[in-house]
């Protein structure tokens, strides 16, 4: 009698293969992110190509001139709110060492203190708060994560070349992949789960711009109505940081009015009563109209997402881990309902968005 059986080797064997699978997938987790956006860019960009594909008979063709018209719509924006970004963000740069001495050295606080007719010790106790070592912690923090975004500038021209292949050749990438499976039944279940996928990632990549852009619209509008001092690179930060959940937004919030108080902005109260009333209009108005059920993903799993994205790789982690959650749900939906027909036969079909439920 053998002291393991086939099934409990076939075990071991998956097993293993899985563990080193997942190990190749930590290593090589740079290569592998920069391959993620490049397939989010063409999620973005595909729908304009297979338009224009229509008319030029050619899908090449319609690459290259949609690639032209973002180059030339980059170019444009850039000639005209380029330059003024550019010099604020540069002023802001070169003044961030006196605004941080003005809060070690308490001025701020006097000054905001004198502003609003404060008493002394409420004087005092802001300057106890704005001098705290765990908020110079949070702000080095936020710092070092900037940084490494701006590390990661490579990726702006990396990533586009990527997704030509993929707007090029993804279906062909598709049919690849089904063709290495032989069984019927496992083909089906694989042909399903890309399909999920492309309808989640194609929703979600399109509901992210939609609100990076109407956050940055409003942020910008606002804050050059009520004068805040750099509304327009405060504004741009606050937009891009949309697109990092949960945590890029509260960043931005945090980032303007620091900046906000740091200049002796007077109307500061009204900003932050603005930043959280867009903060809430955003999150429970504008994102689930926008986004619908294209994550279906609890709170709960959402968080957990995101901290262990920015565990494994940073902010680059913490911006992937919603889509990567997202399909883990996909798979797992469909790795059921495959079971059930194995045990039971045929069930209804399951569509994106909708629950798992037996044939009558």
């Amino acid at each position: 009698m053998a002291l393991i059986d086939s099934r409990t080797v076939r075990v071991l064997v998956t097993t293993l293969f899985f563990a080193l699978g997942l190990g190749f997938l930590y290593i090589a987790r740079r290569t592998l992110i920069a391959f993620l956006f490049a397939i989010f860019f063409a999620y973005l960009v595909d729908p304009a190509v297979s338009r224009i594909q229509k008319w030029t008979r050619h899908r090449g063709r319609a690459i290259t001139l949609i690639y032209l018209l973002f180059l030339i719509l980059l170019s444009t924006l850039f000639f005209f709110v380029g330059p003024r970004t550019v010099r604020e963000a540069r002023r802001l740069g070169e003044a961030w060492p006196a605004l941080t001495d003005r809060v070690n050295t308490g001025d701020l606080a006097h000054t905001i203190g004198r502003e609003r007719g404060w008493s002394g010790e409420t004087t005092q106790l802001l300057q106890r708060v704005l001098s705290d070592p765990r908020l110079v912690d949070v702000a080095k923090q936020i710092g070092l994560r900037a940084a490494e975004v701006a590390k990661q500038a490579w990726l702006l021209i990396v990533v586009p070349i990527l997704a030509i292949f993929f707007l090029k050749d993804g279906r062909g990438f598709s049919e690849v992949g089904l063709s290495l499976v032989q069984s019927r039944p496992q083909r089906e279940f694989l042909q399903d789960v890309l399909a999920d996928l492309n309808q989640m990632l194609a929703q979600f990549i399109r509901a992210q711009l939609e609100l990076a852009a109407l956050s940055l619209i409003v942020y910008i509008s606002f804050m050059e109505a009520t004068r805040v001092p750099y509304a327009l690179v405060l504004g741009t930060a606050g937009g891009m940081m949309e697109f990092i959940p949960v945590v890029g937004p509260l960043v931005a919030g945090v980032v303007i009015l620091a900046v906000a108080l740091l200049m002796s902005y007077p109307h500061w109260l009204a900003l932050l009563c603005f930043l959280i009333a867009w903060r809430l209009v955003q999150d429970y108005v504008v994102s689930p109209r926008i986004m619908g059920q294209s994550m279906e993903l609890h709170p709960l799993a959402a968080i957990f997402g995101v901290l262990a994205g920015a565990e494994i790789a940073g902010v680059l982690g913490v911006y992937l881990s919603i889509p990567v959650m997202a399909s883990l749900r996909i798979v797992w939906r469909r790795w059921r309902l495959y079971a059930e027909k194995k045990r039971f036969g045929p069930l209804n079909e399951y569509s994106f968005g909708t629950e798992i439920s037996p044939k009558a």
